[in-house]
């Protein structure tokens, strides 16, 4: 009897693979790091190859440690990065460039100058989203301008283009399958969210040819089965979502105003809309949570480009920390009196200012400052931007609301106690980290269970999501104003 869903979340910093069963229990997981690769400042690449190298490394992990073999497996979901661009070739499936990651700003100077001829407003309209490099559009164009050949032999159908879960469906699949599901094409800047196709005048735009571009699916559909040669045999793809919006399904934010947030290498807030398309005017994203047979819903969304990615650099380039899990502890050590604020805009500030020029700056050093107030300055900076998005999202969505509601927390970031106690003094609102902390490879397991039959409908499902650790606001109200007063006074001086 098949009694597992097997999960693949392949991010930004890593590959991994949780297997389910029908309580929605992790009967085994596996994860390994992915390589970072910076040619220059402010470029991001992945090897397209240790990505696909990383995945089945950890598939093949977990049926080991869990005992089984690939006849127990009901469904394979798919949770990827998203906006992050890979070229391969049609006959071959070898990519023609390294895979352009989402963070990467090199096509910046690309988005501003059709800024300049006005073409912005029109991208808005119909994707949701803002002229900016963050997204996959001009990542393509750039790869077809850059790689010797790649334009002309894009145009006579040598080519494919896909998002990561594209790279890896055409792969499992052994080419059968160019395909996408309709979240992660609502983030390439090239899909009209309404309609739900790719847009020709956006194609033409960006000099793109369609002929690379997949077919958009389901968040749960049939993507095919994936290749016997691979773990013995065929196992049914049955889901695909971007991991932000996989995250949102986990989360169960299944009806209009609930709101989540994760917090990996960035951190990413998303509230439900519905079936309204909400344009932001505080330049918020409207992205398509997830489509189930047909049926959209849609969300407000806000990117912080730099969360745990901060942490990182504290333990990898200054070294203050050994591990991640010291930053409760020094934060909580730290000197209260000295109120340091960083602004990690390593790659950027993210929503709502959107300066791919802005940089990373500290302020409010002195003499007594160390290795604890900076930890906890870089914690803090995680709780001021989902603030900032928060004020945005509300504005754009219910402006007359007088009360937000309860925040649902995940990701790695989420299991720090200080840090989330912290957000929701600053927010003013309870934030709620759930029993299951995987909520992207949760989400994207529950689309492929329920597919086939193995999962219940969404509202059985959102009546399981459980919370595990509930923080409310201790912090006095006009102490946390003027906190959150110092921080935008600090991205002001940051902004260029």
């Amino acid at each position: 009897m098949k009694a597992f869903v097997l999960a693949i979340d392949q991010g930004t910093t890593s590959s991994r693979a949780i297997l389910y069963d029908q309580n929605y229990r992790v009967k085994a997981s596996a994860q390994e790091e992915l390589n970072q690769h910076f040619p220059q400042p402010g470029w991001v690449e992945h090897n397209p190859e240790e990505i696909w190298r990383t995945v089945l490394s950890v598939c093949r992990t977990v049926f080991l440690a869990a005992k089984i073999d690939a006849s127990d497996i009901v469904s394979i979901g798919i949770a990827n990065q998203r906006e992050t661009s890979i070229i391969w070739d049609r006959e071959t499936g070898v990519p023609i460039y390294n895979a352009i990651v989402w963070q990467d700003r090199r096509t910046a100077e690309i988005c501003e100058r059709y800024k300049k001829s006005g073409e912005e407003p029109e991208v808005r309209e119909k994707t949701g989203l803002l002229l900016d490099s963050y997204f996959s559009a001009t990542k393509i164009t750039w790869i077809l301008d850059n790689v010797n050949g790649a334009r002309k032999r894009a145009e006579r159908g040598e080519l494919v283009f896909g998002t990561v879960d594209t790279f890896l469906l055409w792969r499992f699949t052994g080419g059968k399958v160019h395909a996408t599901d309709a979240t992660n094409a609502s983030r390439t800047m090239l899909c009209n969210i309404e309609t739900g196709n790719w847009d020709y005048q956006l194609l033409d735009l960006f000099r793109i040819p369609r002929s690379i571009l997949p077919q958009i699916m389901n968040s749960a559909d049939d993507f095919g089965l994936v290749d016997d040669v691979f773990f013995g045999h065929e196992i049914p793809i049955r889901s695909i979502a971007g991991d932000q919006q996989a995250a949102t399904i986990g989360q169960a934010c299944f009806s209009p105003g609930m709101i989540k947030s994760t917090f990996g290498t960035g951190s990413f807030v998303l509230l439900n809309t519905g079936e309204e398309k909400v344009l932001s005017n505080n330049r918020m994203l409207t992205t398509i949570a997830y489509q189930l047979e047909g049926k959209k819903t849609y969300a407000l969304e806000g990117s912080v480009f730099v969360a745990g990615a901060a942490i990182h650099w504290l333990r990898d380039q200054l070294k203050i920390i050994e591990s991640a899990d010291q930053s409760s502890q020094m934060a909580e050590a730290s000197d209260s009196a000295q109120n340091i604020i960083m602004i990690p805009a390593f790659t950027g500030l993210g929503a709502p200012y959107w300066d791919p020029n802005a940089r990373g700056s500290i302020f409010g050093l002195t003499r007594s400052t160390g290795p604890n107030e900076i930890v906890r300055a870089a914690l803090e900076a995680v709780c001021f931007q989902t603030r900032d998005l928060l004020e945005a999202m509300y504005s754009d969505w219910s402006p007359q609301s007088q009360s937000w509601a309860a925040l649902r927390a995940d990701g790695g970031m989420a299991a720090n106690g200080w840090c989330m106690q912290f957000l929701s003094n600053i927010l003013g609102v309870p934030v709620d980290c759930p029993l299951i902390t995987e909520s992207t490879a949760l989400g994207v397991a529950y689309l492929a269970g329920m597919k086939v039959g193995f999962f219940p409908e969404p509202s059985v499902f959102a009546e399981a999501w459980k919370c595990d650790r509930y923080f409310k606001p201790k912090m006095k109200r006009d102490i946390s104003e003027k906190r959150y007063s110092d921080w935008k006074d600090a991205v002001k001086r940051t902004l260029t």
